[in-house]
């Protein structure tokens, strides 16, 4: 696939999804990020926002297959990777596979599942296979897991374990609507169903295209300083007691090369680490308890240690 017509089939998956998702045009940025990146996304907020609507869209908006799940205490893990049942006719176990086989997965409210059937997703998010009674089973490509959260302070909800926190590409969160966009739900209700009868913009295959396109993306030397000097300064700030690891560098520069993508660039600009690296970052710092109490928060540390860090202005392309 050429450069120009996969940025075009971008466009046309953004336009689609706007046509019904009103006021959320940068959370729609984020989204084709990371489905271009090929990461998961964790999409925090309260209840009522639109956060299952968004993925819906997306989905709706390219082809290949997409399934939902609803997570609760009572989801066992096998209700996600699936299970060998014995089939009598033919004397042996076939594989039934779980809603996991799908290009595109929405776990709803993943925070009120289990730990155990948390921890249930890690394989398929990081090796992209799952096995089941000790055979694997390769997911469909691509596969990208966008799951829903409410606050860790609601009512029955679990907190997610660090190791499945550190598999999300990013961390975004919604938040309400701007007054215009509220008013449009108000005035034009069925606009909340809409999604449903988005129509495809492109297909499974050409996103797997534009996936490898999007690796190919220029990330000069000083740049990558730039990144890895971002991702060291978190490790040596004083109120942080657990830095950005090695896996948030490699996610990180993934990002910003889909972000460059996603914006027609062929190459990585500093502005791209800065624009990505709170949703990419956020999620994987952990800040000392006396530090929180000062009133630190992640975002705050991140734009501390960017205020220290030379940015590089000239770049060869």
């Amino acid at each position: 696939m050429e450069q120009q017509k996969a940025m075009q089939l971008l466009d046309h998956i953004r336009h689609n999804m706007e046509s019904c998702i009103f006021g959320k045009k940068d959370e729609i940025a984020w989204l084709l990020t990371a489905l271009v990146a090929g990461g998961h996304v964790l999409i925090e907020d309260v209840p009522g926002t639109g956060k299952t609507q968004l993925v819906k869209a997306l989905a709706r908006s390219i082809g290949g297959t997409f399934h939902r799940i609803q997570c609760n205490p009572d989801l066992l893990p096998t209700d996600i990777t699936g299970v060998s049942i014995y089939h009598p006719k033919q004397e042996e176990f076939v594989f039934r596979p779980g809603p996991v086989m799908a290009n595109l997965l929405l776990a709803d409210e993943i925070n009120r599942a289990t730990t155990k059937t948390q921890s249930a997703l890690l394989e398929a998010m990081e090796e992209r296979h799952v096995s089941v009674d000790g055979v694997t089973y390769p997911l469909p490509q691509p596969f990208v897991l966008f799951a829903t959260q409410n606050p860790i302070e609601f009512e029955g909800t679990y907190s997610l374990p660090e190791a499945q926190l550190d598999r999300f590409l990013m961390k975004i969160s919604l938040g309400y609507p701007d007054e215009a966009s509220e008013k449009r739900l108000v005035l034009e209700p069925g606009t909340t169903r809409a999604a449903d009868q988005l129509t495809p913009a492109a297909e499974a295959a050409d996103i797997v295209a534009i996936q490898q396109l999007a690796e190919n993306v220029h990330l000069e030397g000083s740049v990558v300083d730039y990144l890895v000097g971002l991702i060291r300064g978190t490790r040596r700030h004083p109120a942080v007691l657990l830095g950005a690891s090695p896996r948030a560098s490699v996610a990180l520069a993934s990002c910003a090369k889909a972000y460059a993508f996603v914006n027609h660039r062929g190459y990585v600009l500093p502005d791209d680490i800065k624009a990505t690296a709170p949703l990419v970052l956020g999620h994987r710092l952990h800040l000392r308890s006396e530090a929180r109490m000062q009133g630190a928060t992640t975002a705050s540390v991140l734009q501390d240690v960017l205020r220290q860090l030379p940015v590089p202005v000239a770049m060869e392309r």
